[in-house]
């Protein structure tokens, strides 16, 4: 199918360093897509939810490609409810490293396993209140260069968290974020205390920008 028919609602397009994960600090262009079948208590991007326009897929890549970087972040709200983003990865995979952020309800079977393509896929803890929206299975697809991520509010997240890591085998990095404005030194010596074999991280974006749109 040409992809000129082919249409993505997006929220907003633009170019930052990435805030979270294990490619925290490299520079990337951001697509957001709209639309999200969770609703997270402490969430930073409900503007998502509903706000976008239409654009075809061929517009999408070209800004991208503009952009002049190498690494292109697919994220939302969910950036895998639009059927069509994976006509979008295949175009994007030809010319960049992609990052796909996913909020870890559904099944990732489907995203392009090349080695340029990357999955940050959420495993959200009691405090969001969606955390039985979980699908476990996601982790058997998860390779190389992939990660999951915990947003971490309170201890009972943190339990949860622990619990989560001794139950299933997580072949990829971990990471322990904590909500913004929680204490990351609480978190740190958790960690720490429980030698657990994860990455402790904050969001990079909000240090430097505070809770502004579009970085």
């Amino acid at each position: 199918m040409d992809i000129c028919a082919l249409m993505l609602k997006v929220n907003e397009m633009f170019s930052s360093v990435q805030g979270e994960g294990v490619y925290i600090g490299i520079p990337m262009f951001f697509i957001r897509l709209t639309g999200c079948n969770l609703r997270c208590k402490w969430c930073d991007t409900q503007y998502a939810f509903y706000e976008g326009e239409d654009m075809e897929i061929e517009e999408i890549v070209k800004k991208a490609k503009k952009s002049g970087l190498r690494w292109v972040c697919l994220t939302g709200g969910e950036p895998l409810l639009q059927k069509d983003v994976y006509k979008l990865i295949y175009e994007l995979m030809r010319d960049h490293e992609i990052l796909i952020e996913t909020n870890g309800s559904i099944l990732i079977d489907e995203v392009p396993t090349e080695e340029n393509v990357h999955v940050s896929l959420d495993i959200k803890t009691p405090s969001s209140g969606m955390h039985k929206a979980m699908r476990f299975e996601n982790l058997e697809y998860l390779g190389e260069g992939d990660f999951v991520k915990f947003i971490i509010a309170d201890d009972e997240d943190y339990e949860y968290a622990k619990r989560i890591l001794e139950e299933n085998e997580i072949p990829v990095d971990v990471v322990f974020q904590p909500v913004w404005g929680k204490d990351i030194k609480w978190l740190v010596e958790k960690v720490m205390n429980d030698k657990l074999n994860v990455r402790v991280l904050p969001q990079l974006h909000k240090i430097i920008w505070g809770e502004k749109r579009g970085v």
